[in-house]
Formats: C-alpha cells, sequence, structure tokens
C-alpha cells in the first residue's frame, strides 16, 4: 500500500498538472456533486436559525496542532528569498516540504517588501500549515506580467487545517490595471488576476491580513467548507471596478467576522450553492454592500439557503442589504431562509433592496421575467440615513412572486437633495408581512405629490 507521504505528492503533482480552470462562480461545473432539486436540507424558519457567533468566540489562533509537537519554522529567507528577488521559487519549495511534513509547519514571510510574481500551492497537506505573513507581498502593477494569465496570483487549493495570519499585507497594485479595465462596456474585456483565489480548502482560519489595491476580486472562496475570516482587513479605492472584497460560490459554514472592507465593489458578495454563510461585526464602506448574486445568469447554478448577516455597518455605499438576480436568465433556483439585522445604514444610496431585475450596463433582456424563487427573507433592525429617497426596495419577480418575506424595525432618515425627497419604498410582486414600526412606511401609497409605487 503506497504511503500517505507518496500518495500525497502524487495528488499534488496531479493538482498542478490539471487545476487550470479558474475556481471561480462564472464558470458553471466547478465544485462538489450537486444535490438534486428539493433534496437539499430542510428550509429553517426566520428567528430559529442556529444562533450567531459572539464576538470572540471562534477557535483560536492557528489550526489544530499535533499533540506533543511544535510546529517547524521554515523561513522564505533560508530558500533564498531576498528583498527586490521574486520570492515565488522559494516559497513553492517551502509549500511542497510542508505538505509532506507529518509534523505541523509554520511558513514565515517575514517584516519587510517581498515582490510575488504569481504563486499556486496545491495540497493535500499531512499536517497542519500555518502561513505567517509579516511582510508586505507585492504583485507586478503590470497586469501582462502575469505569468500565466488564466490564473490568479496567489492560489491556494486541496487544503485543510490551513491558517494565514501575522498583519501582513497582499498588495495587488491594482492601479494601472483599474485603468484598463473596460469590463462595463465590453463583455469579452481581457480577464484580470484576483489577489487571493481559495479552492476546496477546509478547516481553514484568515485572520489579522490585509488584501490591498487588488487587480479583481480581492478573495475569491469557491467549493470551501468552514472557513472563517477574522479581524480581515480589504482595501481599496471606491472607485476600483470589479473589486470585490470577498466573493463565496458553492461552499458551506463560511464566516467573515470582526472586520473592515473597503473597496469599489461588494464588500461580500455571495454566490450559488452556498449555505451556512454568516457576515457578522464588519464595517463596509466605500463599497456596493452586502450582494446575494448576481443570480440567473447560467441554467446549471444551485440553490442558496441559509445566509445571516448580523451587525453590520455601511458607510457612503452604493447598497446596503442586497439580493439581485437577472431578469432573462435560464437558472430556476431557490434563494431562502436569509437573515438581515441589527444594520446600520450611513449615507447609504439603497439601504435594503431585492432586485429581480438586475442589468449591469444593459447587458441583458428585461422584457423576460426572473425565474428565481426568492422566499423566507427577514429584515430587522435596520437604521440610520439614505441619500437616495428609496429606503426600501422590493422589486420581485412577476414570474415567481417573492414569499414569506417579513420586515421588522426599520428608521431610515432621508439626508439627499430635498428636491428628490421624501423618502419612500417601492414594491412590487411581493406581500411582506410586518413586525414593529417602518419609517418610511414599507409599501406603502407615496406621500402626495409622488407617484403611487408600482404593483
Amino acid at each position: 500500500m503506497a504511503s500517505k507521504a507518496a500518495v500525497g505528492v502524487a495528488t499534488i503533482l496531479f493538482c498542478i498538472s490539471v487545476f487550470e480552470f479558474e475556481a471561480n462562480a462564472q464558470f458553471p461545473g466547478l465544485g462538489p456533486p450537486q444535490v438534486p432539486p428539493g433534496q437539499g436540507p430542510p428550509l429553517v424558519p426566520p428567528g430559529q436559525g442556529p444562533p450567531l457567533v459572539p464576538p470572540g468566540q471562534l477557535p483560536g489562533p492557528g489550526a489544530p496542532q499535533v499533540p506533543g509537537q511544535a510546529p517547524c519554522l521554515k523561513d522564505i529567507t533560508k530558500y533564498g528569498a531576498a528583498p527586490g528577488v521574486d520570492i515565488a521559487q522559494a516559497l513553492t519549495a517551502i509549500w511542497k516540504e510542508a505538505i509532506a511534513s507529518p509534523v505541523p509547519v509554520q511558513i514565515l514571510i517575514p517584516p519587510g517588501n517581498w515582490c510575488l510574481s504569481q504563486v499556486k500551492l496545491c495540497g493535500p497537506s499531512l499536517a497542519p500549515i500555518d502561513l505567517v505573513v509579516q511582510g508586505t507581498v507585492q504583485a507586478s502593477p503590470d497586469p501582462q506580467a502575469l505569468p500565466d494569465k488564466e490564473c490568479e496570483w496567489i492560489t491556494i487549493n486541496y487544503i485543510s487545517n490551513l491558517t494565514i495570519y501575522g498583519g501582513g499585507v497582499f498588495d495587488g497594485m491594482g492601479e494601472m490595471a483599474w485603468k484598463q479595465n473596460d469590463c462595463n462596456k465590453n463583455q469579452k474585456c481581457a480577464k484580470l488576476p484576483m489577489n487571493l483565489s481559495f479552492n476546496f480548502i477546509n478547516h481553514t482560519v484568515i485572520r489579522d491580513v490585509t488584501t490591498k489595491d487588488s487587480k479583481n476580486f480581492h478573495v475569491n472562496c469557491i467549493s470551501s467548507h468552514n472557513v472563517t475570516f477574522q479581524r480581515f482587513m480589504v482595501s481599496a479605492p471606491g472607485e476600483s471596478p470589479n473589486t470585490d472584497g470577498i466573493h463565496i460560490g458553492r461552499s458551506s459554514q463560511i464566516t467573515v467576522i470582526d472586520s473592515i472592507i473597503q473597496t469599489g465593489d461588494d464588500c461580500v458578495s455571495i454566490g450559488d450553492e452556498t449555505c451556512e454563510i454568516r457576515v457578522q461585526n464588519v464595517t463596509c464602506g466605500p463599497g456596493h454592500g452586502v450582494s446575494i448574486g448576481s443570480m440567473g445568469k447560467f441554467a446549471n447554478e444551485k440553490d442558496v439557503n441559509g445566509i445571516y448577516v448580523q451587525n453590520v455597518t455601511f458607510k457612503g455605499t452604493q447598497n446596503g442589504v442586497r439580493i439581485k438576480t437577472w431578469p432573462n436568465g435560464p437558472a430556476t433556483l431557490c434563494i431562502n431562509n436569509i437573515h438581515f439585522e441589527d444594520i446600520i445604514v450611513d449615507n447609504v444610496s439603497n439601504p435594503i433592496i431585492i432586485d429581480q431585475e438586475y442589468c449591469p450596463w444593459n447587458q441583458c433582456d428585461r422584457t423576460q421575467a426572473s425565474s428565481i424563487k426568492i422566499s423566507g427573507v427577514s429584515v430587522k433592525n435596520v437604521r440610520g440615513t439614505a441619500n437616495s429617497c428609496e429606503a426600501v426596495v422590493l422589486s420581485c419577480s412577476s414570474a415567481k412572486p417573492c414569499e414569506a418575506i417579513e420586515i421588522g424595525d426599520v428608521d431610515i432618515t432621508y439626508v439627499g437633495d430635498p428636491v428628490y425627497g421624501p423618502i419612500k419604498t417601492k414594491c412590487s410582486n411581493v406581500q411582506p408581512t410586518f413586525v414593529g414600526r417602518q419609517n418610511p412606511p414599507v409599501c406603502a401609497p407615496a406621500p402626495p405629490g409622488l407617484p403611487a409605487p408600482a404593483a
């Protein structure tokens, strides 16, 4: 029988040779075996899901260690890394040793500025691995300098019990790429690399590090299970295009907690085939808010169930909490068991929005209604200020109206130009139930002098 080490090395070689596709929700078919429609976990009524994780009660620092065995420290400077020199070769060499080690390994990137062209790190490993990033790891500012333009800048695949921490920075140096990004008018625009791509990772903690100025998404977390982002910082200007902070797809039990996300697109975006996703104690802004979707563009997209967003503050964002689906897409999935609670909005354009006519840059056909069913959504205790006059938009599909939508306490004040006020709401194809007080009244007739909400 082959040893575990031999099996591990064989798997690594296989991974490096065949894992040349992008693990992104844009590409259908990636991920674990699919669950047939109607055979997923039962729906949980609003307010009866598992409790949110209290701050400070997540697993402690580092991945589980093997009893009685201290981690083996491997410093990249001992493997030829030096300031001004590409550290890809040193990091790859250490990683190969780490995954074959029967004892835990700590990989150290010490303080300083370190150049990294590109790296892809594959498992599995025999023991836990810590990646301790204390310095600033910098990409080339030129997107054309990426050795493999079909892959991301830093990719980690097929690994369990990984911990990334250390207070360091992953700097994608994205300013040049943002100027070249023409995806708003060119559907065949050039692919740009993400800072961090995690695929098929399990039981992992990523904490106390920063991703900065990514050329594309900052983080892509796909086909993964039990991953926590804690005290995680995303930093990019509000005008940086398509720089989602953390994108999650085809994954379960992913937690984003105690984090600050400042970027040019969604702070957190949630794709299809996701369940038990928690976003808690997060500050978002600038950015486009926390979004479920967009959904519906691809026929084989799968259901979304169990999304919990609590204690999130939005500062100057385009949206607060949002669900978005394409109007004419082929997908027929269900989005259910969604909970937004204890939300603060500070000068936000669209604090609460369900948009089933999502059509960025008019790249779709609006004549056909969305085939996606949204149900079991609760919105509770949302307060603050809006700079647009529509505090709440519930624009549901005429083909599959929203069901079981519960609106709790809402108190949003308009702080925009008085010419466009007063504040109002817009509802279509939905009959929500109400608990507590809503200011402004949700789905109520428009104030005198304003058109009534759409039917």
